[in-house]
């Protein structure tokens, strides 16, 4: 069993917190003594605070930034077909 506290800050991770969850991408915003402020990737971005012994079941990938990059085109592009406006006449 791993916890959040094995991971680092400005970095992005692939991991399943409980087993049998899903697969989620998250990032490590900012981290205090106890705890890691985390943004999670879903359809929407959820920040949290989690604490530092916070299990996680498994740690899948750390991603580098060239998959980072790839992988904010992606999730952008995905974001910007729900934000758009019609012309009202």
């Amino acid at each position: 069993m791993y916890s959040y506290a094995l991971l680092e800050k400005n970095c992005h991770y692939l991991i399943q917190e409980k087993e049998g969850d899903p697969i989620s991408l998250i990032k490590i915003n900012f981290e205090t003594d106890h705890c890691a402020y985390v943004s999670k990737f879903t359809e929407s971005t959820i920040n949290e605070w989690r604490k530092k012994t916070d299990p996680i079941f498994d740690i899948l990938e750390l991603l580098d930034d060239d998959k980072v990059k790839e992988w904010e085109s992606v999730y952008n592009d995905g974001q910007d077909t729900y934000n758009y406006e019609e012309d009202e006449d």
